[in-house]
């Protein structure tokens, strides 16, 4: 009776999973294996081609291009994924304190950029940062001593493409933030209130341990999203110098959609995939295992 009971469940478990499986087979693992088996190839973006083995892979190691797009990747990580973390723990905080419908509008003016579409955030920040007429331009001009083209200035691309994304993205974190707060039993405050614990004493004995899993969680989300950013330095770099703003993604495109190289193409597609699951398995474990402590 308890074998078939568990037969049973069994059955009835795989049922449940079996449309997930399929789904997941299908458009993430096959996939992924042609895209490996092509980073062995000379083959077009459609169509076959020869095989050529690890050619590609040390034509890659080679490519000072490739170089490049993996030093501005990891530039524009840096950029972004701490302070994404940091502003959005810190508004989720002060929005937290607020109560009724004001905590309720300040939270969806902060989440609103997020649900712009890229095109969107690329047309409103050309504009607000345009040379002659950008309300931008006002404040760095006077900080500067002179109007800056930040989109066709090196320097200034990644940071300002960098600050535009965290004010873009930034909401998520905050309403993820928020639910991890909300969690908190208030109890445990009034107890630390009542042992005089001042305000930030209840933040680093209390907030931030119990808040830790959520901020695992948001920093390496960060790190996989700009890990594959492509559309905003895309965008803002149409008509520039793109060559040395290059990420990897817009590599792979240029490689893929510009070039037709398909093989080469997904040679860079496989190092990425091999970088983004490496780096997101090691932060992981080191936040949890700091949290653990």
């Amino acid at each position: 009776m308890l074998a078939s009971t568990r037969r049973a469940e069994r059955r009835s478990a795989f049922i449940l999973i079996a449309p997930f499986l399929l789904i997941y087979l299908v458009l993430f693992i096959y996939p992924t294996l042609k895209m490996l088996e092509l980073s062995f190839t000379n083959a077009p973006l459609i169509g076959a081609g020869d095989w050529v083995y690890f050619k590609n892979y040390v034509r890659l190691f080679g490519d000072r291009l490739f170089k490049t797009a993996v030093w501005n990747t990891g530039y524009f990580v840096v950029l972004t994924v701490v302070p994404n973390v940091a502003i959005g723990l810190l508004i989720a905080l002060m929005v937290d304190r607020l109560k009724g419908w004001t905590q309720s509008v300040v939270l969806a003016a902060f989440f609103l950029p997020y649900i712009l579409p890229v095109s969107v955030v690329f047309l409103m920040w050309r504009w607000i940062l345009d040379l002659q007429f950008g309300i931008a331009q006002y404040p760095i001009e006077f900080f500067y001593g002179e109007r800056v083209p930040v989109f066709r200035t090196i320097p200034w691309f990644l940071p300002m493409v960098g600050l535009i994304t965290i004010w873009w993205t930034n909401g998520f974190n905050v309403l993820l933030f928020i639910a991890g707060l909300r969690n908190i039993s208030p109890e445990i405050y009034d107890a630390a209130a009542m042992d005089g614990a001042n305000r930030w004493q209840l933040f680093w004995k209390i907030t931030w341990p119990l808040i830790w899993p959520v901020t695992a969680l948001v920093a390496t989300i960060q790190l996989i999203l700009q890990l594959k950013i492509f559309d905003q330095v895309y965008l803002f770099s149409v008509g520039g110098r793109s060559e040395p703003t290059m990420v990897l993604v817009q590599y792979i495109y240029r490689e893929a959609f510009q070039r037709n190289h398909g093989g080469y193409a997904a040679t860079i597609a496989t190092a990425l995939f091999v970088l983004i699951a490496a780096l997101s398995v090691l932060q992981y474990q080191v936040l949890r295992a700091r949290g653990a402590e």
